[in-house]
């Protein structure tokens, strides 16, 4: 603990972000990080608590207080060392999870939380820009062969440990670029390209080898696989989108969120694939249902697109302000939720219920939405109920319709091709060492535990390696 007293004499200071009416200009991330000085005071705000609960409140289970206490010592290559030792990818993390450690904070208790989130990206960009992290092949191999399909956080994060481990790697990935949501799904303005770019260098560096347009169970057969490797992964993520079946869904201008996202993630980049469609909403009135991440990333694209508006909708009540006394510390906080693209216009509405959609020539122009009323707010959300509000039918005028509602599960051709079981959600069912019902295919990610963050599809691809190399080898070093 580097300054006892850090707690008492700083408060909680993070980082600003760019004027929104230059912001909403570009594609550019919009934080602007605090001075190294500031970073170090707010790391000496760590309190080195007897248990961390900030540990236990992260999947990964960061060591926070190490690398705290190290950055206060202006210690930032051994932070960075500590960093790595339970996170591959702290510039993905730091940036776009939404931080349960922080939520876990002892501190958080009757002060504000300690800033672990802005510290640890601060780590990894410093480590990047001081040329600490570089490629670090494996001294010898053992002549495994594994095949990782699907390159997003959880299949990176498998494809990293199993290549430490000294087993030859190859990562199939059915679209045009390595990355998976963290290229095609998340915006730039939260996470540009050239970090996800240059991570995937590395680890091709290191010797990962990557085959993009190589979508396994359609034009490369499953079993082919299982012939030509020892061993299989399976980090496809949780891409069967959830619908809304109401009247017009058919209609013109209404698309599921990712279809929208990984388009313009795609024209950005400039490498849209053929046949595949971009979706402007220059001009357009915009209505996003759904009131999650996904749905403000749609709410920050559509705004920098040029949108005339924008609406995000949800059928769940606005949250409140405050903790209730049903989601006490350490919980995630269930309260209001403000992401920085819902400050650059726009507006938001709760307790709405899209009925069917109206559409003229076969385009949308409308919602036909029912406000609803919620009963027993005071108690957990499962234990709550809503009713239509009689006679509050009203229209939504709209251009553009994105449906940001989740996701049902991983998309069932490559599961069933390999013949592996499914659990009661319809998702790919493992052991504890995340095997398969099939012997040497294992999965981890969305895949295996449904939708979820980026950190803990991190954490999967970690476990996943794991028991993987210890089937391989009969042991494993690897950490779990």
């Amino acid at each position: 603990m580097g300054k006892p007293t850090g707690f008492l004499e700083a408060e909680r200071e993070t980082q600003s972000y760019r004027p929104v009416e230059e912001r909403v200009k570009d594609w550019n991330e919009y934080v602007i990080p605090l001075p190294d000085e500031k970073k170090k005071t707010q790391a000496a705000r760590c309190m080195d608590c007897g248990i961390p609960f900030c540990n236990q409140g992260c999947p990964l289970g960061n060591l926070i207080p190490n690398w705290n206490d190290l950055i206060w010592r202006d210690h930032w290559r051994d932070a960075i060392e500590e960093l790595h030792k339970t996170n591959n990818f702290p510039e993905f993390t730091g940036r776009i999870c939404p931080a349960p450690c922080e939520a876990a904070c002892v501190l958080g208790i009757g002060d504000d939380p300690v800033t672990i989130k802005q510290i640890e990206v601060s780590i990894v960009d410093r480590a990047f820009e001081e040329g600490w992290i570089v490629p670090e092949p494996p001294k010898k191999r053992t002549g495994r062969k594994v095949a990782v399909i699907g390159s997003g956080p959880a299949g990176l994060a498998a494809a990293a440990q199993l290549n430490k481990a000294g087993h030859l790697v190859t990562v199939f990935e059915r679209d045009h670029r390595i990355g998976g949501l963290l290229t095609l799904g998340i915006p730039d303005f939260k996470l540009e390209k050239r970090l996800v770019e240059r991570r995937v260098d590395l680890l091709r560096e290191e010797g990962i080898v990557f085959r993009t347009n190589a979508n396994v169970g359609a034009n490369i057969s499953a079993d082919s696989l299982k012939q030509d490797f020892d061993a299989i992964a399976i980090c496809t993520g949780a891409t069967a989108a959830r619908d809304l079946p109401v009247p017009g869904r058919e209609l013109d201008g209404v698309h599921f969120a990712m279809e929208y996202l990984t388009a313009q993630n795609s024209v950005i980049g400039n490498d849209l694939p053929k046949g595949r469609k971009h979706i402007d909403a220059r001009g357009g009135k915009v209505v996003i249902i759904g009131g999650g991440d996904t749905g403000a990333d749609c709410y920050g694209t559509a705004i920098r697109q040029g949108a005339e508006s924008v609406l995000q909708i949800e059928l769940l009540p606005k949250p409140p302000d405050q903790r209730a006394e049903w989601n006490p510390w350490p919980q995630w906080p269930m309260i209001l939720h403000t992401a920085p693209a819902h400050k650059e216009g726009g507006e938001r509405n709760w307790s709405i219920m899209t009925k069917s959609f109206e559409g003229r020539k076969g385009k949308v122009t409308a919602l036909n939405c029912v406000k609803l009323e919620w009963t027993n707010l005071d108690r957990p959300p499962q234990e709550r109920k809503f009713e239509e509000v009689a006679g509050s039918e009203f229209q939504i005028p709209a251009d553009l319709v994105f449906l940001a509602i989740g996701f049902t599960g991983p998309e069932k051709n490559l599961p069933e091709q390999l013949g592996l079981d499914l659990d009661k959600r319809g998702i790919v069912a493992v052991d504890e060492n995340y095997m398969t019902s099939r012997a040497g295919v294992f999965s981890a990610g969305d895949a295996r535990r449904g939708q979820s963050l980026v950190v803990w599809a991190i954490a999967e691809g970690r476990k996943a390696a794991r028991g993987c190399d210890e089937w391989l080898m009969g042991y494993s070093d690897l950490p779990g």
